[in-house]
């Protein structure tokens, strides 16, 4: 008998009648002999009402309140799959955060966890009780509800596992990770196994099947995590060959991966935003002055590019931001002119970020290159570069993003045959 926690996302608990299904891969794990804890987000767009009710109430609400309203749409949906459960003769029961309970930090509406005491979880899981937990919130020290920020349920989830010594599958509208989003690239294939690393940095570049800070925690405590599709018929899953926890694809550590590929997968993300800071003087200093006032206003900078003049007097700085972080950055340097002392800013926000991704780049030289010789091919023109032990990102203008999706997949071997 092992232990397990099930994860669905918002498609997965959209109505009722998705809630039953997903009640049948709950029954077809507790069949199986599995001590099983489920836990869930809200319904697909609950969250968004619920957020849209507190800026209608007050365009300066307070965020400990509306974690407290947020939170709610989860323990509905806990709420229903318990009883839908009940109905089919299992024993289940719903927890919300604050009741298990799962610790915070004070930090409204970006909560971290901070320890997990799960002791009655376990002493309800091993007399055969299905834990029903909403997910996305915790408890902090203040005994305020807490929430953990957007996609936080899978936080949730993989925090849970963690606690219980327990895989984690995830269940969403896909079937696992892919080489590249399906939906642009018809070639794309689905991965068996992807490295956390590499399914870290997928998720940062833009890949929206995991949510980041989930994959750390996976990482760190080497938490075996299954992606899956909630929408496969919950009582004829076939297994994998060579895969032992199933279908989909599995996030694991780097050892079990028999055959590296060079690169795994190509994720991009149209949610970027370009900053050109121009004629500002080449001295020590100048880029301090224009980060920090950024990183004091909590605007994350990706990519950075300088180009000086010839001379060597002056240069350009270019970054990139979140899309939604563009007018406030704007807001914050041109209210340090003065003591930057450019000569003006130039914004771009029709930008894309590519991204090749691979835990074999460490060991195979020219990777980067071909990506830069591929994109000159087809007259695609590079606004930025960033660069990691195992990933090669850069910005190109939005309407290359398919063809260059496309070309790359191609060139790196990765379209399915």
């Amino acid at each position: 008998m092992s232990r397990l926690v099930m994860k669905f996302g918002g498609t997965s608990v959209a109505d009722v009648e998705r809630i039953r299904n997903v009640a049948l891969h709950v029954k077809r794990e507790v069949e199986e002999g599995n001590q099983v804890a489920v836990v869930l987000s809200a319904m697909a767009g609950k969250t968004d009402e619920l957020v849209g009710f507190c800026k209608q109430a007050s365009a300066n609400y307070d965020r400990r309140e509306y974690d407290f309203i947020v939170s709610s749409g989860e323990q509905i949906t806990s709420g229903l799959l318990a009883i839908i459960l009940q109905d089919m003769g299992i024993d289940a029961r719903s927890w919300a955060g604050w009741q298990i309970p799962i610790k915070t930090s004070s930090v409204a509406s970006a909560a971290r966890i901070e320890e997990i005491d799960s002791a009655n979880l376990i002493a309800s899981m091993e007399k055969g009780q299905v834990s029903v937990v909403a997910g996305f919130q915790g408890i902090s020290a203040e005994g305020r509800v807490t929430t953990l920020g957007r996609g936080g349920s899978d936080t949730s989830a993989v925090a849970l596992a963690a606690s219980l010594d327990a895989r984690c599958d995830i269940y969403t509208d896909v079937d696992g990770v892919y080489t590249t989003d399906p939906r642009i690239v018809k070639q794309a294939r689905k991965l068996p196994r992807v490295s956390y690393e590499e399914m870290l940095e997928m998720a940062s570049l833009g890949a929206k099947v995991l949510q980041t800070r989930s994959v750390e925690l996976a990482m760190v405590y080497k938490v075996p995590l299954q992606v899956r599709s909630s929408f496969d018929a919950p009582d004829n899953i076939p297994v994998v060959p060579g895969n032992n926890f199933g279908p989909g694809t599995l996030v694991c550590e780097e050892e079990l991966i028999v055959e590296e590929q060079v690169v795994s997968g190509i994720a991009y993300s149209k949610d970027e935003a370009k900053v050109t800071v121009r004629h500002v003087k080449d001295k020590p200093g100048i880029s301090a002055s224009i980060f920090r006032p950024l990183a004091d206003a909590n605007i994350s900078v990706d990519m950075i590019v300088q180009n000086v003049s010839p001379d060597g007097e002056f240069a350009n700085i270019t970054f990139t931001v979140v899309a939604n972080d563009l007018d406030m950055a704007v807001s914050v340097l041109e209210e340090k002119q003065q003591e930057i002392g450019f000569e003006s800013l130039e914004t771009a926000s029709n930008v894309t970020k590519i991204s090749i991704v691979g835990i074999g780049m460490r060991s195979h030289a020219g990777v980067a290159a071909k990506m830069f010789d591929v994109l000159a091919s087809h007259g695609i023109n590079i606004l930025a570069i960033a660069t990691s032990e195992i990933k090669t990102s850069v910005l190109i203008d939005q309407d290359y993003t398919e063809l260059a999706l496309r070309s790359l997949h191609t060139a790196y071997d990765l379209d399915a045959e």
